[in-house]
């Protein structure tokens, strides 16, 4: 008996080992680069990949591990530019192919590679007058390219189902327009980013404009992934504080643990400007199956390097 005590002992023990994922409270930014922002983040056969905004005329690529260590790997698209922002990648598991999801003097465009390192091949512009794509499979296989779509009223998130990653299949439908907290110094949704548990649908978005400390994140539920969705009444879940300057653009990835982590971008100031520095931080499900946020503001030692 004491054998098997002591057995049990050691596996609980290895066990708690192999799955912590300690965050320090010092742990921000994970890259030390000011520039970086709008942070799309992959798991792929054991190891991450980060691709952010950067120089505005293609995307870098960061590895990693654990998500807490990072280093740049490659250059994986070039792109005439300017204004490329905000990417996406979606990996096609039937076809071993990697879809890279581009903004581009406010167009969005698919570039493929067989590598989520590259070198993507560009496939044109799929949808002209729309930035921010984030590519959803939903359980049955069915493809829904979400975005921000442009109006005089400002810019709004809305939703094409796709034929294949390549091709849109039907004309796109509104989803959300600014309302409340997403209008100040603009008037933005943008920065969409979908996810399903239990049956509900979950469009995550940020709001406001991101040059500013009133940046921030919100969501919205529904039913169906084409809608109609209602906004959560305590949004935005993630928003200006102390220390705290303009969260938003985001997406969400699994930790080693499993556990749920956002990744995200905060401003390193109060100006106005785009001093962004890519983080990551918990997120979770309370039991009424809204969504919150653990943010951690920048480590005040962080050493800066700004992006070249």
């Amino acid at each position: 008996m004491l054998l098997l005590i002591v057995f049990l002992l050691i596996l609980v023990s290895c066990s708690t080992s192999t799955h912590t994922f300690g965050l320090s409270g010092s742990h921000n930014p994970i890259i030390p680069i000011e520039g970086l922002a709008d942070p799309t983040v992959i798991q792929h056969e054991g190891r991450y990949y980060l691709y952010p905004t950067s120089d505005g005329f293609g995307y870098d690529v960061y590895t990693s591990d654990d998500l807490l260590e990072w280093e740049m790997a490659v250059r994986a698209f070039d792109h005439q530019g300017p204004n490329v922002w905000a990417p996406d990648v979606y990996f096609d598991s039937s076809e071993r192919v990697f879809y890279l999801y581009y903004s581009a003097d406010f167009s969005i465009g698919v570039a493929v590679a067989e590598n989520p390192l590259g070198s993507f091949e560009d496939r044109g512009i799929i949808i002209e007058g729309a930035i921010d794509a984030h590519l959803f499979e939903d359980e049955d296989g069915q493809l829904y390219l979400y975005y921000e779509g442009f109006a005089d009223s400002g810019s709004r998130i809305v939703v094409r189902r796709m034929n294949t990653p390549l091709t849109p299949d039907s004309e796109q439908i509104l989803l959300l327009e600014p309302e409340g907290w997403e209008i100040g110094a603009a008037a933005i949704t943008e920065g969409p980013w979908m996810l399903k548990r239990d049956g509900i649908y979950y469009l995550m978005y940020s709001g406001n404009a991101c040059f500013t400390t009133d940046y921030a994140i919100g969501y919205a539920t529904s039913a169906s992934p084409t809608g109609p969705f209602i906004r959560f009444a305590g949004n935005p879940i993630v928003s200006k504080d102390d220390g705290l300057f303009g969260p938003g653009h985001h997406s969400v990835v699994e930790a080693p643990n499993d556990e749920l982590m956002i990744v995200y971008h905060q401003k390193a100031s109060t100006e106005n400007g785009l001093d962004r520095f890519v983080c990551i931080d918990r997120m979770g499900f309370d039991d009424n199956g809204h969504i919150g946020v653990t943010p951690t503001v920048l480590n005040p030692n962080r050493t800066a390097i700004t992006y070249d």
